[in-house]
């Protein structure tokens, strides 16, 4: 088959992904976890490191979210760090278009994709939360469907710039005058990576991106979101076969499929702290629970009558209507149960899904969905670091290698060649 799968790691560095408790766990801040991850990564032959963006502490009902506190260092810069102990893995910023301006962050990443030999990537993404919105003066400034809208002509107006045009405009979306300043790359552009999944972020996938990340790792969702992101595709005037699909994933390997099931278990409970149970449930009851036990019954107050303010919180926007519903479902199922907090959480809280299995059980899986077409590769999301990385790379990737489905070597420099993407 020629067909081959492809693989990326999203390093989120904040978040209840991570098993922060681990003994192991490296520092996540320090430039030589970066140095240690992405080399290993390059040894397992992968086509990108991604980094998140987080350009304000997080908050929960408005106030930090102390639980989320630790920073993140700009991704462009600690990407430009790497770009000169690594020699072929592509480098992969997530910068964000509604705080930032078309001229400055089109010539930021150009020069990372000029450093590093052509291997810069550019995860677009939108944000309406009202505490990152403060840093900029603006607050939760644009509704949903008018940050794509800024999205795409913010993405229009930065390839203009690296094609070497002058891009004037005036709206109120963009206000600039501008000319490219930086010369192409081996690879011509950063490669664009978009990971909306709403209506609004898969037409901006279908018309701009080169991938696009998804949240569908079950066969049947897969399948469907490549059935209509290939739709949206053709209706813009490209090749099907115009975007890489990698959704987000978590891969868990044992010996056995039981020993595997069993640690995915305790890596779910070991994320779900009880603080973090508390805090998830908060944003719900609209209200401070941290003197509820959180392995103790559900609260026994009701919530607020408001719905969730979506530019305050972190959930998912399907999470942020029918509140009242939601927990009256959540009180059943919890007394049928005999649920605590926590476990209700553990049961009910969105989440990428998990690959769990031997590494053989895996490389079969994975190499059912590249073949039938209804992914190009995963974008993984470790809980440990650098122990789940480490244990893809030196488990996982010789099965898919000896199933034909994975690279042995690096056949290209840049990322846009090792995707196969055209310009």
């Amino acid at each position: 088959m020629s067909r081959l799968l492809h693989l990326g790691v999203f390093f989120t560095g904040v978040g209840p992904n991570l098993l922060w408790t681990e003994p192991d766990f490296a520092d996540h801040t320090h430039i030589d976890t970066f140095i240690h991850v992405a080399k290993t990564l390059e040894r397992g032959l992968f086509d990108a490191f991604f980094l998140g963006e987080g350009l304000r502490v997080r908050e929960n009902r408005g106030t930090v979210h102390a639980l989320d506190v630790a920073g993140r260092p700009d991704a462009i810069t600690q990407l430009a760090a790497l770009a000169a102990e690594t020699t072929h893995i592509g480098l992969v910023a997530t910068q964000n278009t509604t705080y930032n301006y078309p001229a400055d962050l089109a010539r930021r990443l150009a020069s990372l994709d000029a450093v590093s030999g052509g291997r810069a990537g550019w995860n677009i993404v939108t944000t309406d939360n009202a505490w990152t919105g403060e840093n900029f003066r603006h607050g939760g400034w644009l509704p949903h469907a008018r940050r794509y809208e800024r999205a795409g002509a913010f993405v229009e107006t930065a390839k203009a710039l690296w094609r070497g045009e002058r891009v004037a405009a005036d709206e109120d979306l963009l206000r600039l005058d501008a000319v490219g300043a930086v010369p192409p790359s081996p690879q011509g552009r950063p490669v664009l990576f978009q990971a909306g999944d709403s209506p609004g972020g898969r037409d901006l996938a279908a018309r701009h991106a080169d991938v696009v990340f998804s949240a569908n790792t079950s066969y049947e969702k897969a399948a469907a979101y490549a059935a209509d992101l290939r739709e949206r595709l053709r209706a813009y005037g490209r090749p099907e076969d115009a975007v890489r699909i990698l959704p987000g994933a978590s891969v868990v390997l044992g010996d056995t499929r039981a020993e595997a099931e069993e640690k995915a278990r305790w890596i779910k409970r070991e994320q779900t702290t009880g603080p973090r149970a508390l805090a998830y449930l908060e944003q719900f009851w609209g209200k401070d629970l941290s003197g509820y036990d959180p392995d103790g019954p559900l609260p026994d107050i009701d919530p607020t009558d408001e719905e969730l303010d979506p530019s305050r919180g972190t959930l998912p926007i399907e999470f942020r209507t029918g509140k009242a519903a939601r927990i009256a479902g959540w009180r059943k199922l919890a007394a049928e149960g005999s649920l605590s907090i926590r476990d209700l959480v553990i049961a009910v809280s969105p989440g990428h899904d998990r690959f769990v299995g031997t590494p053989g059980q895996v490389a079969d899986e994975w190499t059912r969905f590249v073949r039938d077409g209804v992914v190009d590769g995963f974008n993984l999301l470790p809980e440990r670091l650098p122990g789940t990385v480490e244990d893809v790379v030196d488990r996982l990737v010789p099965q898919l290698q000896e199933r034909g489905v994975y690279r042995t070597a690096y056949t290209g420099t840049t990322l846009r060649e090792h995707l196969s993407l055209s310009l």
